[in-house]
């Protein structure tokens, strides 16, 4: 296995997490030749077909192209919902491809949070209670519980709504408390699969507005994968997938950090 740099980064072996070399400081996300193949033993479809990609801190990107592209593949990689056939991924150093079932279950708790299309908030619990569970799962105490919530909810615009449940909360506020859900552990990024396909124009801007000025204020990484020109517009890195495989890509122009294109 090869790597560029100086930094550190680490691998498990074992169940067992030893450093080594790995590539920069401010990389978050380092994906290296991944490959997820679907009916390998007849005919192969290559949802991804051996991308190379990395993603800094403090990026907001958006992942485009047709449908059957493979962008939410990709997200679902990156965020530990599926694992690639190829290829290795690494967050902050840890080859998240070689954690078992339970060692990633943990690793997504405590370091990614993800934003979902269909909003998937829990019914039966207000919006507070949707938000401060991620927080009782990581057993962050009552006190720091209390001061992010009331944070992130003047954030996103709705201490009025706190205490509502979803049934009683338009499209657009369900998706503002599904992002503050997400931001609730403070992860290392926000996956965002087509955030804005159910939300009507007023909505979809007042969710990129606070999602981008959350981006800046806090630093935090946003990945998107989407269709809306709308999120696009917003986005200060465009990667386009088609067939699985990257076609083109802002940063290659944008930085001067090597970007891999498939011919």
């Amino acid at each position: 296995m090869h790597f560029s740099g100086g930094e550190s980064a680490a691998v498990t072996t074992g169940g067992s997490i030893k450093k080594i070399k790995y590539f920069m400081n401010n990389t978050v996300i380092d994906a290296h030749n991944i490959s997820k193949v679907y009916n390998p033993e007849t005919i192969p479809v290559y949802a991804i077909n051996n991308v190379h990609l990395h993603l800094e801190k403090g990026e907001f990107t958006a992942l485009v192209g047709p449908s059957g592209s493979g962008k939410t593949t990709l997200l679902n990689l990156i965020g530990g919902l599926d694992k690639p056939d190829n290829g290795n991924i690494f967050i902050n150093g840890i080859d998240i491809t070689r954690l078992s079932a339970n060692e990633l279950i943990n690793f997504r708790l405590h370091n990614i949070g993800f934003v979902f299309q269909s909003f998937n908030l829990i019914p039966v619990l207000t919006a507070r209670e949707n938000v401060e569970f991620i927080m009782l799962l990581q057993r962050i105490k009552k006190r720091n519980r209390e001061n992010r919530i009331t944070q992130l909810f003047k954030q996103i615009g709705l201490e009025d709504r706190i205490n509502s449940r979803p049934a009683y909360l338009s499209g657009g506020q369900q998706q503002r408390v599904a992002v503050a859900r997400a931001l609730a552990s403070k992860p290392q990024f926000v996956l965002a699969d087509e955030p804005t396909a159910n939300l009507d124009s007023k909505s979809a801007s007042n969710l990129l507005d606070i999602m981008d000025k959350l981006n800046k204020e806090e630093g935090m990484t946003f990945i998107f994968s989407t269709h809306d020109p709308r999120v696009i517009e917003r986005a200060r890195r465009v990667i386009t997938l088609v067939d699985g495989r990257i076609s083109s890509d802002t940063a290659v122009v944008e930085t001067s950090i090597p970007h891999h294109i498939n011919p």
